[in-house]
């Protein structure tokens, strides 16, 4: 979900992090395994398949294309399974506003004054029982063609992950698809209050809703005429505005497309259910899933942990969950321990930005993941665009050491700016260190956007989205991707040699991450000792090791993208001793291009081994 924040800076963040740590308790570690890493492909579904490459700004479907469910045939995820990935998360799935007329199918139109873009918003769901219409060929089998692209993705050995948004749904949210018996979000809503424990809404008695005014020049549709584009929208009374707003309203930059949903949360911010208690942050599921067996609790619970055991009967394998922060931590464990009574395999991977909620929503929430971008991803970021230190890397990985397994990694997604954009580092190529510390730092998950791995970099103005983040609410094609895709070949065809060589790479870096157990193994820095002992090694480079019984691995990048820098890196002594070296000398071989050997030599003044690094280089040096 786009939103802002206020920045930090490292040292006060670092700081936080590392007093969270401290001062929580030690929970039970939640027994996900550890066995193998897990990488996770994000597909922005309506653009993967797109091969029209008109890109007209407020483009329809008929000038500008979209992608299918379809488009993702079995000569696609097996490419993709190919790259060493393990779940797809296929964004943008349930069924959420678009303006496109699909009366014909029983779907009501959407009205552009609460619509963000041509095609949408993923964030504002209109029907969770179903799926995108924009998304099948036949738009009265989609939910069937969604089924169909479940069995295909685990036909071809890929686990399926779609978004839940538990905190809103669309302004006009109405499910035509609903089980017998299962009433839709606020249908049986008393609208004469602000709060009751059991709506679903928080309402604002005896206003009606107002389009916000639009700022910066913005039209709706880009100002093209359509019969619903009125500066005017029926909802009366008027509800709380997805972000939390209470303005009947709300502003333009709020989420004014959505509405808030009601957790039985009072206005006062104060808990209408039982407050799950502070040692169930030790127990297992099951004790979980236990204490809500005998409990009351608010009606939006049970609609939303109905939805999620939906999608699980149909097959999917796990979520994503939009701003699970926004949300009581008290759902999340009710919610999941259901999920994970029906599928003990499910991924759960929440968006969370507060560092002080990391634990409560891993361990009382039962979360999976969450996502590491406030400390490790904003870090790298800055490290990249030349302003960052390579020594804020050390503090930031020690402050999440107990939950490390639980913070999964990934430099783009769907919110943030491609690698290769302007804004950014303005070179898909300097992402090659980062994406080395990120995939190799830690057992957690690494998350590869569509398109990161052929440098694809969010050019143009689609309508509402903009430049240098790949639009998620318009029609458009997605350039270098599309030159992977190849018309529907899947084979990199119409690649520059430059985007090749980038694409190897990511495949090489997360195969090798699959296949080498060390990176479910121990983790240790070496960064520190070789920045007080090595002469040339410098805050612009980086190196830690990663090993368990049956293989030493030691990791060195260069951030730099101008700089060779040649230096010794030495092990400490507590290594040596952890690794049991013997004196001699030991033929390295460089995972990342195994036509080289790198010598070490171990004696009685330690253990040292010479790396030059070209700009932008990176070794993974396995010890014999």
């Amino acid at each position: 979900m786009n939103y802002h924040h206020k920045p930090l800076s490292i040292s006060i963040l670092v700081l936080s992090l590392l007093l969270v740590s401290c001062s929580q308790p030690a929970p039970q570690t939640m027994k996900n395994s550890k066995s193998e890493k897990i990488n996770v492909y994000q597909v922005f579904t309506r653009l993967f398949g797109n091969k029209n490459t008109t890109n007209r700004p407020w483009g329809t479907i008929e000038e500008n294309g979209v992608g299918k469910f379809s488009d993702f045939d079995s000569t696609a995820l097996a490419e993709i399974k190919k790259m060493g990935i393990t779940h797809m998360w296929y964004t943008g799935v349930p069924h959420h506003d678009v303006i496109r007329d699909y009366t014909a199918y029983g779907i009501t139109n959407d009205d552009p004054d609460v619509v963000k873009g041509r095609a949408g918003s993923p964030y504002a769901v209109k029907d969770y029982y179903n799926v995108n219409p924009d998304l099948a060929d036949d738009p009265s089998r989609r939910l069937e063609e969604f089924e169909e692209l479940i069995a295909r993705t685990h036909a071809n050995g890929l686990k399926v992950i779609i978004d839940i948004v538990p905190n809103h749904v669309a302004r006009n949210y109405q499910s035509v698809t609903n089980p017998d018996q299962v009433e839709s979000f606020g249908e049986s809503d008393d609208t004469s209050v602000v709060y009751a424990r059991d709506n679903n809404f928080y309402y604002i008695p005896g206003e009606d809703f107002q389009v916000p005014d639009f700022l910066n020049g913005y039209l709706p549709l880009g100002g093209e005429p359509n019969p619903l584009s009125d500066n005017k929208f029926k909802e009366s009374p008027a509800k709380w505005t997805g972000n939390g707003s209470r303005l009947a309203k709300p502003g333009f930059y709020d989420w004014y497309e959505t509405v808030k949903i009601n957790y039985g949360v009072r206005p006062d911010g104060s808990k209408d259910f039982e407050v799950l208690p502070p040692e169930y942050a030790g127990k297992s599921i099951q004790e979980h899933a236990a204490f809500w067996a005998d409990k009351s609790v608010p009606d939006s619970w049970i609609k939303f942990r109905d939805i999620a055991l939906y999608w699980i009967g149909k097959g999917v394998d796990g979520f994503r969950y939009d701003m699970a922060e926004m949300v009581p931590v008290e759902f999340w464990s009710y919610m999941n321990s259901a999920i994970k009574t029906q599928n003990p395999d499910a991924f759960l991977l929440a968006e969370v930005y507060n560092p002080d909620l990391y634990r409560d929503y891993i361990f009382l929430g039962k979360m999976d993941y969450l996502y590491d971008k406030v400390a490790l991803y904003d870090t790298l970021k800055n490290i990249m665009q030349g302003r960052g230190s390579t020594d804020n890397l050390v503090a930031i990985q020690e402050s999440v050491a107990d939950i490390e397994h639980h913070m999964l990694h990934f430099l783009e997604n769907h919110d943030e700016q491609r690698i290769a954009s302007v804004d950014f580092a303005g070179k898909a190529e300097k992402g090659k260190p980062a994406m080395v510390v990120s995939a190799c730092i830690s057992t957690s998950p690494t998350m590869l956007y569509f398109g990161q791995e052929v440098g694809e970099p969010g050019d143009g103005n689609p309508g509402f989205g903009s430049a240098t983040r790949t639009t998620i609410f318009d029609y458009w094609g997605v350039p270098n991707h599309q030159r992977w895709m190849n018309n529907g070949a899947f084979d990199g065809g119409q690649l520059t040699e430059e985007e090749t060589n980038l694409r190897d790479f990511y495949v090489d870096l997360l195969n090798i991450v699959r296949d080498h157990s060390a990176f479910s193994g121990k983790y240790k820095e070496i960064h520190r000792h070789n920045r007080e002992h090595t002469p040339y090694y410098n805050d612009r480079v980086f190196s830690f090791v990663r090993w368990n019984d049956n293989e030493k691995l030691i990791v060195v990048t260069n951030f730099d993208a101008e700089n060779t820098f040649g230096f010794s890196v030495s092990l400490d002594w507590d290594l040596i001793n952890e690794w049991n070296l013997q004196p001699g000398v030991y033929e390295l071989v460089n995972l990342l291009d195994d036509q080289q050997a790198y010598p070490m030599k171990v004696d009685e003044q330690g253990a040292s081994v010479r790396v030059d690094l070209k700009p932008l280089e990176s070794v993974i040096l396995k010890m014999p």
